[in-house]
């Protein structure tokens, strides 16, 4: 157990925080370990790949990071093969794994940043498909009593960009590997506008598909690992089709795309767009110009200048289209800390 870790490098905006108490676990016998010897006198919080949090100046207590390691063929009957994957392996890399073994499915999901172990929590999705299609159970440890459970995928209760473990009924579970069923004969998923536009009228293939996935986000998503970024910022709105239907007359243009249980979802990045933010700058901050979705750091280290920026985005498109946006990073911390700029 490391304390008082500085945990800018831990996290892909960049920001200058500290952790009380950092664990890296790589087994689950280094996971019992650590629960065992915090959770009865301190929080405990989990971080992954650090892609998708913005972290507040102090994260009190124990803050594990989860690096459990390994894949493992669990299952193959020629068609379906059932993959186990660490927790802590890197989400690109297992899909480039996946997609040269002719295992198929998550190709619209490269170039993803974070880890296997968030894909489930986000509910990660993209270019047409989510994850929860393909998992097929995920292994947690409840982090107060150590007890391990292999969830279904519909005891996982997935919605769009959410799952059971961003709610108080999953908040105990340790996501500490994830098994998908991946299929060598999957449709090819290219129905989403922006991939069959850069597909056009090129043969289908999972290859094209991953190919073009690939080159669109390089091409409209900066490297968080040269710009600071979380990818987008804000989750595209879901309402009724009723309601969608009353705010594309007024705002003629405006994507529509399905959603799950009779919703459909609108694109926060036209509405901010439509606002005029691409390319504004405040204080370190500055909204991409290649895509209105997405925040970017342009020499901010603290968590302040990222939010103030996203609640005055967020307060604009309500007062112009009635239309209120969530934060997609996960905020983790608290204020106290070090100061930051």
């Amino acid at each position: 157990m490391r304390t008082s870790v500085d945990l800018t490098r831990f996290n892909t905006l960049g920001l200058n925080a500290t952790a009380n108490h950092l664990v890296t676990v790589s087994t689950l016998v280094e996971l019992d370990r650590a629960l065992h010897e915090t959770v009865l006198s301190e929080p405990v919080e989990v971080l992954g790949g650090g892609s998708n949090v913005v972290l507040q100046p102090l994260i009190e207590g124990t803050l594990l990071h989860v690096a459990i390691k390994g894949r493992e063929l669990r299952a193959d009957d020629g068609r379906v093969a059932v993959v186990c994957v660490g927790a802590g392996e890197t989400w690109h890399d297992f899909v480039l794994w996946c997609h040269h073994r002719g295992l198929h499915g998550l190709a619209n999901l490269a170039l993803i940043p974070g880890s296997v172990g968030a894909a489930p929590i986000q509910n990660i999705g993209a270019y047409g498909i989510e994850v929860a299609q393909w998992i097929r159970a995920v292994h947690v440890t409840n982090r107060y009593s150590g007890e391990r459970l292999q969830l279904s995928r519909d005891a996982c209760e997935f919605g769009y960009r959410d799952s059971i473990f961003k709610h108080e009924a999953g908040a105990h579970w340790i996501v500490t590997a994830v098994e998908f069923a991946l299929d060598r004969e999957a449709v090819v998923q290219a129905s989403y506008p922006s991939l069959r536009a850069r597909l056009s009228d090129a043969p289908l293939s999972h290859d094209a598909v991953l190919a073009a996935v690939m080159a669109i986000r390089r091409e409209r998503l900066p490297d968080p690992v040269v710009t600071p970024n979380v990818g987008s910022f804000f989750k595209n709105p879901l309402m009724s089709q009723d309601d969608a239907d009353v705010l594309v007359q007024c705002q003629p243009g405006l994507p529509v795309f399905p959603a799950s249980e009779g919703l459909v979802k609108v694109s926060a990045g036209w509405l901010i767009d439509r606002l005029g933010w691409r390319g504004v700058e405040r204080n370190g901050v500055k909204v991409s110009d290649d895509h209105a979705l997405v925040l970017i750091g342009c020499g901010a280290t603290s968590a302040a200048p990222w939010l103030a920026l996203a609640d005055d985005i967020i307060k604009s498109v309500e007062s112009a289209f009635g239309v209120v946006l969530e934060l997609e990073p996960r905020l983790m911390g608290c204020t106290a800390g070090p100061a930051g700029s």
